[in-house]
């Protein structure tokens, strides 16, 4: 059983890790393709069309990719995690039913609108078809997220029969947890957004590609960049003092604080002994910990790992409940450092910009283009600490991840259906490239310009 358990959970980090790395993109590039459009409405400018109509094919295919990959995931509720769709249905259910009502449906069927009605539709009536767009992406989101915050921090529940059903759905709703989780995600995604025009702008000035275009789009690019970085520490400082409140063993184990501190520092880096339960070697920020959670240097009781793993033996019963101190104190560090560089690059590329240096600054724009990595780390990261910082907990104080296994799919079962799985998603992931890679050599004018210079070069030679 332990073994179909441990199988179920990777699965799942699998498929999730995949389907996430197309998630904040599409959350974010609706928005900017939006701004686009009402740009174009109100300049008359045909330059940010074209920047609509390139940027928005590009998500169309990250679009794709993030439906396929997500529909997956809800078959793995129903087989590999039967125990906790019984127990937590009632609840999980009503917000994913409100997504495809409400969400689902707005985004499809205004994406079909913008998709084919740029030659049917008037520029102002276009431009509020993106915004809608938008905005039903971005609420899909939003109730995804509800649901999760359910996990994270369950409120509006009872327990009854042995299951935990909705006793009130204002109080699901207004979770104190979904406004930071869902706010640093919706900036996350602007920030990829933003690095993403920058990085491909980059290369093709690099090349000096259609360099009109693409330096207008590398300015919007990192200009969105430094905005989305902005709001997301501020909205990830903000959650992170909530998580600090109502998971206080998250917060420790991000920080590998064992012990309870007052004033607690801030761990840059250490070599941490999860048997022995210490670190070495420590480069540490005094009361750096206390000010993230309690804005005070000086003043701020944070509970250590041991302390807090007492309180919770003497709460739920004999375990363990310290989740994986190492991987999550180094996926914090990896998010931190991926984002901190990110908006570092922006800040000199759009100085270099203004400036009107950075088209000629070839080492500056390979730069700008070697950041497209970084938003998929810091995300993947990110989502990673959210999730395994609250191990054992699937649903957080009410039900372990070991109980909401099935107990009747067996480990064969979920190797053939991780390599079924695997197998599909390369193919897909191979030709959601192909078509990006092919989409991005083309450019905004339709014409691939590598395939332009070969044809002048096959011209000249026959003259």
């Amino acid at each position: 059983m332990m073994d179909a358990v441990l199988l179920a959970r990777w699965q799942f980090a699998l498929t999730s890790i995949y389907h996430w790395l197309f998630v904040p993109l599409t959350l974010g590039m609706t928005v900017v393709v939006a701004i686009m459009e009402i740009t174009y409405v109100t300049t008359k400018n045909e330059v940010y069309k074209k920047m609509a109509k390139f940027w928005g094919k590009l998500f169309l295919i990250n679009f794709a990719m993030g439906v396929v990959t997500g529909i997956v995931q809800e078959f793995h509720f129903g087989m590999n995690w039967a125990e906790y769709s019984r127990f937590m249905g009632d609840i999980f259910g009503a917000p994913l039913a409100l997504e495809a009502l409400t969400a689902f449906f707005l985004e499809s069927t205004f994406m079909g609108a913008w998709i084919f009605g740029w030659d049917k539709l008037s520029a102002k009536a276009h431009a509020i078809v993106a915004v809608l767009v938008a905005i039903g992406t971005n609420l899909s989101a939003f109730w995804i997220l509800v649901a999760s915050s359910f996990m994270q921090h369950p409120v509006g529940y009872v327990l009854r029969n042995g299951r935990a059903e909705m006793n009130s759905f204002a109080d699901i709703l207004s979770n104190g947890y979904v406004p930071g989780q869902y706010s640093h995600i919706f900036f996350d995604g602007i920030m990829t957004a933003g690095v993403i025009i920058a990085s491909i702008s980059a290369w093709h000035l690099l090349r000096k590609n259609a360099t009109d275009f693409y330096n207008r789009s590398i300015r919007w690019g990192l200009v969105v960049t430094l905005v989305g970085g902005i709001l997301a520490m501020g909205a990830g400082h903000m959650q992170g003092q909530y998580v600090a409140k109502v998971q206080p063993m998250k917060m420790a184990a991000m920080e590998a604080l064992w012990e309870t501190a007052e004033p607690a520092p801030f761990t840059v880096f250490a070599g941490i002994d999860e048997k022995a339960q210490k670190n070495s070697g420590a480069l540490e920020i005094p009361g750096g910990l206390s000010l993230m959670i309690h804005n005070s240097f000086t003043q701020g009781k944070v509970e250590g790992i041991k302390d807090l793993q007492k309180a919770a033996e003497a709460q739920y019963g004999p375990g363990d409940y310290t989740p994986h101190v190492t991987s999550v104190f180094w996926s914090f560090r990896a998010m931190i450092a991926a984002g901190s560089l990110m908006f570092l690059v922006a800040i000199i590329a759009l100085f270099m910009h203004q400036k009107g240096k950075l088209e000629n600054s070839r080492a500056m724009l390979k730069w700008v283009f070697w950041m497209l990595p970084l938003p998929y780390i810091a995300n993947s990261t990110g989502w990673y600490v959210a999730e395994a910082g609250r191990q054992p907990w699937l649903v957080y104080g009410l039900q372990k991840t070991f109980d909401g296994a099935s107990r009747t799919v067996t480990a064969p079962e979920i190797w053939t259906t991780i390599i079924g799985f695997t197998a599909v998603y390369i193919l897909a992931a191979i030709a959601a490239l192909y078509l990006a890679v092919k989409h991005i050599k083309k450019g905004p004018e339709g014409n691939d310009a590598h395939d332009v210079v070969e044809v002048k070069e096959e011209a000249t030679l026959w003259k």
